[in-house]
């Protein structure tokens, strides 16, 4: 009878179990959100279902069975059905990229409906990189971006954006969240949900006067609909440095420096005896193992009614130099409330708190003679010698052990909005903005006394000759307002679409500073060294007759109303508009408004009906023209000048000081316009699977603000033009093989031309340091002589043009006659370099390979020159040598290149071509292996995703420069500078982090 029972309800059940079984699932977005609404179709069985809110799905079918998932605006995958709950993830489709929305001026829009260049870079690619700074993480990822880093702890990278447009301000203006900033070094990388690179005409007219050198928008996470989220990450990483420059060691600098002594007519040095160590000061302070340690909490929530965003962040970071850190605290807070359907309120808030680092760097270390022990034997610091730097340059060890710990500097920063939008009849919103950033920077120092040994005398004396401790304190604040009173109409009609912004902003920045010091009393007790006493009142040690003070302050406004229009018919005909007028305090009444605008168009081929069976997925053609502005310059109020001390008069038996204007004024200055068109075109085909973009561009700067000495006068007057043009290309291919293997390849690449075409008047010249900037030249252009090779011998001198630059002979320069009038004159000077490279590229591969994935960025520039100023051959001080003076001229024929040793005159010192080394290096910038868990469940929590990874950053550069680094920032017209202070290090990390 049981037998028969059995065997009966496998009759009944082997239909049902042939027919398949149930298959459970949930299916995600790249976030790890689940989808709702997806389509799951069994192919076999011929059974369908859909997700629910949070991407659950069951279905009838067969282990192993195909499953089809489709969603609208996802990429349709087929996967195998298992019997365990699976997980699938779905990846947006490249025509949905297009259409999604990207963050502009004063709103947000759909990509396929711009015809500029804006480029998106999702918040993943910044969060898990060691840097401080979420723009350093950008080197080269966008076209027309150039990013110099420097690998000092807290120092801002060198932004620049399709060139040098102005000789005042490179940076380009930050806008989080809608605020204006300066920087956004306050801002943790992990809570970025996107950054967006302006570029073109028409998306930076909207900002007006803080439009020419381009804008970089932040937006940070909110909620998203759907069950709280939690994200967790750390990392811990090691530095370390590469490339370090080659100086000469202790055997090779006394036969370099006893040669260079006797070919002056002096006999060898005499103290050897005294100083006869061997040391590596680069190793002596370099810090070995230097930890960066980032860790990160956020929390997003929301609801119908409420999305909530919280972040926290800890970033300690050590420098490659011992004794450098710098620790951050951040906390990031977005709160959106949904009143009803028609208003909502929300706040915004970032703060930072930083311990911010020494500024150290490895130029005395590369300066100090090597035959110098640092300690003496009874444990007391070793001076140099008197004759070999001594007078300039310390031991080495000294600022770095005994004067970083007697620094306390802290920055505080606050910025935050509250914003309301409301919506009016049924076409309009109303947003209005108010927000405010304020920047406090505080610290005090300590110099102490330190007792060092001068071995020629024996004795132990004061380090730098201090006889007396002092403190300083100062106090920095930096606030500024902003209010923004939007009105926007989005209306759809027919196959019709417009936008119209309408509205109104002001910005008002405010700066007081101030600073003092106060030295011990003389006779008296030193200041103690202990922080409650590093006080400008630290009585009863301080000497107030010693106390000084200096204070700075300043406020300015800005305030604008402002336009845009953005129209399509039938997603292929787009045509976009903007204009802003600014006025500002700053400048006089007559010129203190201007007007700045835009024009722009595209024409969406890939829509035309003659397109249909092309191959060709889009294609757009874009350009578009307008004229921005630059508000920077050197001193605020320009045409109000200060006063500053001129000559004294004598009444009776007082002196009275005089005082003059700075400058004469100048009542009708204005701000730098910036004319600016490009014309390119978009493209993806092979199923949007390969995308190219290229586009050709031009910025013209009319009006610079230059200050113009003339004879015994000295003003501000606009004048001058800066040309910036090139091309910019930009391709991707992204190809998934099967549900477990995918793989993607980008590069870009970004030519630049700068062109000086007007300073001032014909001639008129702008000099900076090695740099001048003059018509017809690049922007702070290296300027000097050309070296044609070292004289050989007497008869080379007397064959050679005569050289009224001072005194010469054999085995030195042979500076080139460039006129061509037989004699050698500073007229014989001309542009030997040029700081700004022709071309910057970037590349980049991923492959994924089930839970497997491997990145590796490449980043590079090519063709700019660099300005070595180190190595004793730009310093009449007598300091270490390169390694490469080994080489040096002894004899007709021992070299063309490396001067004989001479100190007697300064005529191998003259700013030449010696000094130019090449700029150009390719460099791995990241390397990334990561393992990707699968979603599991444990203790009641779901883990949506996990992650462990390995990264390296910059783990090899080929570069052709002597220092430590080919990259190079500084001002406008004085960069790519190597002053040989800081190593870009390795840093090699380790990470996990965990959504849940």
């Amino acid at each position: 009878m049981r037998n028969f029972i059995f065997s009966f309800l496998a009759l009944i059940l082997l239909p049902a179990y042939m027919s398949g079984q149930v298959i459970k699932g949930k299916v995600l977005d790249k976030e790890g959100l689940g989808i709702p609404g997806a389509i799951i179709i069994a192919l076999n069985s011929n059974t369908n279902t859909d997700t629910d809110f949070d991407g659950n799905f069951s279905i009838n079918a067969k282990s192993g069975e195909g499953l089809k998932i489709s969603m609208i605006g996802f990429e349709t995958l087929t996967v195998g059905a298992k019997s365990t709950p699976m997980v699938i993830t779905m990846q947006v489709s490249k025509s949905m990229q297009l259409d999604e929305i990207v963050v502009i001026g004063y709103g947000s829009a759909k990509k396929r409906d711009l015809t500029g260049s804006i480029v998106k870079i999702e918040g993943k690619t910044v969060a898990d990189k060691p840097n401080a700074n979420p723009v350093a993480s950008l080197q080269g990822k966008v076209a027309g971006l150039s990013v110099v880093n420097s690998g000092r702890p807290g120092q801002e990278p060198d932004i620049r954006i399709r060139g040098t447009v102005s000789r005042n301000q490179t940076k380009p203006l930050y806008v989080v969240d809608g605020i204006f900033s300066t920087d956004i070094s306050y801002i943790n990388s992990n809570d970025i949900e996107s950054i967006e690179i302006l570029k073109d005409p028409s998306s930076l007219a909207i900002f007006g006067v803080r439009g020419a050198n381009g804008v970089i928008l932040v937006s940070t996470k909110q909620g998203k609909a759907g069950k709280m989220s939690i994200n967790f990450n750390t990392s811990t990483g090691v530095k370390s440095i590469v490339g370090t420059p080659k100086v000469a060691n202790a055997a090779l600098f006394k036969q370099l420096y006893d040669e260079q002594r006797v070919n002056d007519g002096a006999p060898p040095y005499a103290y050897y005896n005294l100083f006869n160590s061997d040391t590596d000061w680069i190793n002596q302070i370099e810090n070995k193992g230097a930890i960066v340690q980032n860790t990160n909490l956020s929390i997003q929530s929301a609801t119908d009614n409420n999305k909530l965003s919280l972040g926290f962040g800890f970033l300690k970071e050590e420098g490659v130099i011992r004794n450098e850190n710098l620790q951050k605290i951040t906390f990031n807070v977005n709160d959106e409330v949904k009143v009803s359907d028609k208003l909502k309120f929300g706040i915004g808030l970032n703060g930072i708190k930083s311990k911010l680092p020494v500024g150290n760097n490895f130029g005395s270390a590369l300066n100090a003679t090597p035959i110098v022990s640092p300690y003496n034997a009874d444990g007391v610091y070793n001076q140099l010698p008197v004759q070999i730097g001594g007078a300039q340059i310390g031991n080495p060890l000294i600022p770095v052990n005994e004067e970083s710990d007697t620094n306390i500097n802290n920055q505080y920063r606050f910025v935050g909005n509250v914003y309301g939008e409301l919506k009016l009849l049924k076409d309009f919103t109303f947003r209005i903005g108010y927000s405010g950033d304020m920047d406090i920077r505080k610290g005090r120092s300590y110099v102490p006394l330190i007792d060092v040994f001068a071995a020629e005398s024996n004795q132990v004396t004061s380090y730098s000759g201090r006889t007396l401790t002092s403190v300083s304190q100062y106090n920095t604040t930096v606030q500024n307002f902003q209010q923004d009173y939007l009105l926007t109409y989005n209306k759809k009609f027919g196959d019709h679409s417009l936008t119209f912004l309408a509205g109104y902003n002001s910005f008002q920045e405010y700066l007081e500073s101030i600073s003092g010091s106060v030295k011990q009393k003389i006779g008296g007790e030193p200041i103690p060294n202990d922080p409650r006493w590093w006080y400008l009142n630290v009585f009863p040690y301080g000497d107030q007759a010693t106390r000084v003070s200096n204070s700075e302050q300043w406020e300015r406004a800005t305030t604008s109303t402002l336009f845009r229009a953005l129209y399509n018919y039938k997603g292929k005909y787009i045509v976009n508009g903007s204009f802003r007028r600014d006025s500002s305090s700053e400048l006089p009444k007559d010129t203190r408004d201007q007007n700045f605008w835009s024009i722009g168009a595209a024409w969406e081929l890939g829509k035309e009906k003659f397109m249909e069976n092309s191959g060709i997925n889009t294609l757009k053609i874009k350009g578009s023209y307008g004229e921005l502005g630059n508000q920077y310059n050197a001193v605020h109020y320009p045409y109000l000048p200060n006063y500053t001390t001129g000559a004294s008069a004598v009444f009776g038996s007082t002196l009275v000081p005089a005082f003059v204007l700075a400058y004469r004024n100048t009542d009708n200055l204005k701000w730098e316009t910036v004319t600016s068109y490009e014309g390119g075109f978009e493209l993806t085909t092979f199923k949007d699977r390969l995308s190219f973009d290229a586009t050709y561009y031009n910025k013209t700067t009319k009006d610079l603000l230059v200050f113009v000495t003339q004879g015994n006068e000295n003003f501000y007057t606009n004048a001058g033009e800066i040309e910036n043009k090139g091309f910019e290309f930009s391709t991707s291919w992204d190809d998934k093989v099967s549900d477990k293997f995918s793989y993607s390849i980008s590069g870009n690449l970004t030519t630049l031309n700068n062109k000086v075409n007007s300073v001032f008047e014909p001639g008129y010249e702008i000099f900076s340091g090695p740099t001048r900037t003059s018509a017809g030249n690049p922007i702070g252009s290296f300027y000097g002589y050309e070296v044609e090779g070292i004289y050989q011998s007497y008869a080379d001198v007397l064959s050679s043009p005569v050289s009224t630059l001072g005194s010469y002979g054999p085995g030195d320069f042979k500076y080139k006659d460039v006129n061509g009038d037989g004699t050698i004159t500073t007229d014989d000077r001309k542009v030997i370099g040029n700081p700004t490279p022709d071309f910057t590229y970037g590349f980049s591969t991923s492959v994924s390979y089930d839970k497997f994935s491997l990145a590796i960025d490449l980043q590079g520039v090519y063709g700019n020159e660099v300005w070595r100023n180190w190595g004793n051959g730009s310093t009449f001080a007598q300091f270490n040598y390169r390694d490469a003076r080994e080489d040096r001229w002894t004899g007709a024929g021992t070299s063309n290149w490396e001067p004989r040793l001479s100190e007697a005159s300064g005529y191998n010192k003259l700013n030449s071509t010696y000094n130019v080394e090449d700029g150009s290096y390719i460099r791995i910038r990241n390397v990334q292996l990561a393992y990707n868990f699968k979603p599991f469940s444990a203790q009641n929590i779901t883990f949506q995703s996990m992650k462990l990874f390995l990264n390296a950053q910059n783990l090899h550069t080929w570069k052709h420069n002597s220092g430590f680094t080919p990259e190079a920032g500084g001002s406008p017209i004085e960069f790519s500078i190597d002053n040989g202070g800081y190593p870009l290090p390795v840093i090699t990390s380790i990470g996990f982090s965990a959504t849940f």
